[in-house]
Order: C-alpha cells, then structure tokens, then sequence
C-alpha cells in the first residue's frame, strides 16, 4: 500500500482548492459546476495536487455563499492515487479556499 495514501487517509490535513487562473470563490464554484476540482494537501513533501471527479451530489453547498463569498462548501469525489482507488472528502472555506481534507481508501471493483 502506498504510504502517501496511508498518511492522508490517516486523520484531516489542511487542504486548499487549487483554481486557475483566478483564485477567486467564483472560480471555485465553476470548478464546482463542472464536475471536477483540484485539491492540494499542502502538509506533503512540495504539496500533493489532486484532480477529483465530483460525485452525482458530491458538493454540499448549503452553507456557501459565493456571492459575498463567505461559507465553506464540502466536495467528495473518487480518483485512483498510486493504483489505490480512493475517494477525496475536502471542506474548504469560501474566503481563502483552504480548509481540511482526508481520502478514503475504496475497495477494488
């Protein structure tokens, strides 16, 4: 098993949304709308940058409020890192796009 899978699937870690090219709550929130987003660990060796494929209802945006972009939005989506199948859970808060993360490990289908 790999041990960056094991550490963050170990506890929370402070996280960050990675948007690009402008790092606003609106951006996020296309991302968001597009059904994938881009999640970085930032307590790894250089960061581990995540692209999550949003499960169907994988954004909880009921406490996001992108227009005064106050809030924070959940994500949850399923990706594979280093083989292992995984699903990536992140709370980010709306005014600096960071907030904590963690995976779980997924059984093989």
């Amino acid at each position: 098993m790999s041990e960056l899978v094991n550490k963050l699937a170990a506890g929370k870690h402070p996280v960050e949304a990675v948007v690009r090219p402008n790092r606003t709550p609106a951006a996020f929130k296309e991302s968001i709308q597009r059904g994938y987003v881009h999640i970085k660990f930032t307590d790894t060796i250089g960061g581990t940058e995540l692209g999550v494929n949003l499960e169907q209802g994988g954004a909880d945006l009921q406490q996001a409020d992108f227009g005064t972009g106050q809030g924070q939005v959940t994500v949850k989506g399923s990706l594979t890192l280093d083989y292992v199948p995984v699903k990536c859970c992140a709370v980010i808060d709306l005014p600096d796009l960071k907030g904590h993360g963690w995976l779980e490990k997924q059984s093989a289908h």
